[in-house]
């Protein structure tokens, strides 16, 4: 029986993939960092780190659940939880529930604000899944999805939306969409193949290794102004440029050869947000 819900939990663990969960924290507790001006308790912590997992739950649950078909059909995807039949329909839909109905109570025991923004962040989150069957505008929407989390920090701390964390938000969402569009290489002949929108079927791989690019110099550019409008110090700004480093290689190893495209998504974009949030950290700390 134990051993049954052990194999129960890695599949669920895999159909949302847990460790992407890297690409939001950092961006989340930045914000906490510099609302807070430094340490902002282990309370908000615990709070911050429930809200994130479980707003991506939902979205990754919600995500699979609504590419059940397409997945099937995909010989990368085929080995999903979701299509393999490890866990079926109902099952994935009574776990984006639970996640739905954990982020909002998180909301509700954090602030106000908070919870009044829970039900339209969920619904932002949600929509990511149908976009890319109309619209190449997936990848920007996958962007404010995660770009959120910044917003969501800094009106756990303080209940309110300052500039700088607009500015933060909006760094995050163009590195996930550039990161997005890269990560959608993968797909480009599925894609055409089966009529989904995106950026790579649409306009080919040169386009979107130019929008993608395109995109990160927009993030490197938002993230210097979230710095200088929040007065941050030295070490902030050499985040930015460590940023910027990260991402021109991000850029070269995809350019070189997409069968790296997998090193560049996860490796390289995992370290950038870590490496962002360890440097406002020392910002904070030798300020």
């Amino acid at each position: 029986m134990v051993q049954r819900y052990i194999k129960k939990l890695r599949d669920f663990n895999e159909l949302v993939m847990f460790e992407h969960s890297i690409f939001s924290l950092p961006f989340i507790f930045i914000a906490m960092v510099v609302a807070a001006n430094g340490w902002f308790g282990f309370w908000l912590l615990f709070m911050g780190v429930l809200a994130a997992l479980s707003a991506r739950n939902f979205a990754m649950g919600l995500n699979r659940y609504a590419d059940r078909d397409i997945d099937a059909l995909n010989p990368r995807t085929l080995s999903r939880p979701n299509v393999d039949g490890r866990l079926d329909s109902f099952s994935i839909m009574i776990f984006i529930v639970v996640n739905a109905l954990i982020f909002v109570l998180v909301a509700y025991m954090i602030n106000s604000l908070a919870l009044y923004l829970s039900v339209p962040i969920l619904f932002v989150l949600g929509s990511y899944s149908y976009f890319k069957r109309f619209s190449s505008l997936a990848h920007i929407v996958l962007g404010i999805s995660l770009g959120l989390a910044p917003i969501a920090g800094v009106v756990a701390v303080n209940a309110t939306i300052p500039i700088w964390s607009v500015l933060l938000s909006f760094g995050v969402i163009f590195w996930v969409a550039g990161f997005d569009l890269l990560y959608s290489l993968q797909d480009i002949d599925f894609d055409k193949e089966n009529s989904l929108y995106s950026i790579p079927s649409r306009y080919g791989a040169e386009a979107t290794l130019f929008i993608s690019a395109l995109f990160h110099m927009l993030s490197v550019l938002f993230w210097a102004l979230f710095v200088w409008n929040a007065g941050l110090g030295l070490f902030a700004f050499v985040a930015v440029v460590a940023s910027s480093v990260m991402l021109g290689y991000e850029h070269f190893l995809v350019r070189k050869d997409f069968t790296k495209i997998d090193r560049a998504f996860f490796t390289v974009n995992g370290y950038l947000g870590v490496a962002f949030l360890v440097f406002i950290i020392l910002d904070k700390v030798y300020a």
